[in-house]
């Protein structure tokens, strides 16, 4: 068990304060959006006092790292931790099956598509479910809601430029919401930036204080950020989701979803598919994410767990990951190996290992247990259902 130096990741969209502020270092004027903790080789975290790239420590005894059987499952570290800071929305987008991922990698293959390059969607051939756990405020777009609940949304806007999407949504014997977003996204620019305009511009002058108040003005500073873009209007279509401290939304394959601001702990199956419908200036492809979108529609189960032994275990049904939230008011242990380890707020003692608010450790398969002894809180992201 050793302490690791995360890396930071600068996107567009981060927050110039967050992560800073979390690991107690000064903000550079950029902003800090991502801060990765784990083995994913574009950016692993760097072990100890000699900065080993704990890739290089795992493929070096995967068996000692990983233990028998996750080394055997997958030979590598199977998820990424992170710290997500944002200040500004994130792109619409999906991310594929397993099935989906094997398809559109060797797709990709075969066209040529450059793994590194822009227009690359399917650079791996794994799934990427993830995990996402808001450390204060954080909002976000996830999954189709409802048509009855979306056509009841429409009415609260006085929008005559809307109308077909109305229609869309009042048709019978029912549109499936899947159907209504290919619809959105196959329009030519100028239906597409009216409509665009319209939901906008409508969400913008809405003074009611109800139910919708906070997706109306998601979608009006949407409909600043990317004027035009059909994906504006498809986030009408979308659960609206704030999430407390604490709760935790988890997204399988196929869940359509935007993050539109704050910080979280983000715990993602190791994988860069991502495929984008808009909100971005990034590539999108909107056949394809119409392809892998998970067509369901209905609200968005939010996790709040009650803590049993100072611990909360979030609900990840999927083999790659499993995230705890350990409550260390004195003393609380976890089962651990291998693991990482971030401590977010106080200071804690691990197994010997002295963790601040902002560290975080690597636990090897040597390690089954950890014992922590302080107060603070940490948490603990391991592989899945593997012993």
């Amino acid at each position: 068990m050793e302490l690791i130096e995360g890396v930071v990741r600068h996107y567009e969209w981060g927050s110039l304060t967050a992560i800073p502020e979390l690991l107690g270092r000064p903000g550079d004027g950029q902003p800090w959006a991502e801060l990765w903790l784990g083995a994913a080789p574009a950016a692993p975290s760097r072990v100890g006092a000699r900065a080993e790239p704990l890739d290089r420590l795992i493929a070096a005894d995967p068996v000692a790292a990983l233990g028998p059987a996750v080394a055997s499952r997958y030979g590598r570290l199977p998820f990424l931790l992170k710290v997500l800071a944002a200040a500004a929305p994130l792109s619409l987008q999906a991310h594929p099956s397993a099935e989906q991922a094997e398809a559109g990698f060797a797709r990709e293959e075969a066209m040529g598509v450059p793994r590194d390059g822009p227009r690359r969607m399917f650079r791996d051939r794994s799934p990427k479910p993830e995990l996402i756990c808001a450390l204060g405020r954080f909002e976000a777009l996830c999954g189709f809601r409802d048509p009855q609940r979306t056509a009841a949304l429409l009415d609260t806007l006085d929008a005559p430029g809307l109308d077909p999407l109305r229609r869309r949504i009042d048709s019978l014997p029912g549109p499936q919401v899947r159907d209504v977003l290919a619809w959105l996204l196959s329009l030519e620019h100028p239906a597409a930036a009216a409509l665009a305009a319209s939901a906008a511009d409508a969400c913008a002058v809405s003074r009611d204080d109800d139910e919708w108040s906070g997706l109306r003005v998601a979608v009006a500073e949407l409909g600043t950020r990317h004027p035009g873009d059909a994906a504006v209007v498809a986030a009408l279509l979308l659960n609206h989701v704030v999430l407390a401290p604490g709760e935790a939304l988890f997204l399988d394959a196929g869940c359509l979803h935007a993050y539109l601001g704050g910080t979280a702990v983000e715990l993602m199956a190791e994988s860069d598919n991502v495929v984008r419908a808009g909100l971005t200036s990034k590539h999108v492809d909107p056949a394809v994410l119409v392809e892998i979108v998970d067509g369901a529609a209905g609200p968005v189960p939010i996790q709040h767990p009650e803590p049993v032994s100072g611990a909360v275990t979030y609900r990840t049904p999927v083999p790659e990951f499993s995230l705890q939230r350990v409550d260390v008011d004195g003393m609380s242990s976890v089962a651990a190996g291998p693991s990482v380890l971030l401590c977010t707020r106080g200071c804690v003692e691990a197994n010997g290992l002295i963790l601040d608010r902002g560290a975080a450790a690597w636990v090897g398969a040597g390690e089954p247990r950890v014992v922590f002894h302080g107060r603070g809180t940490v948490f603990c992201a391991t592989v899945g259902n593997h012993r």
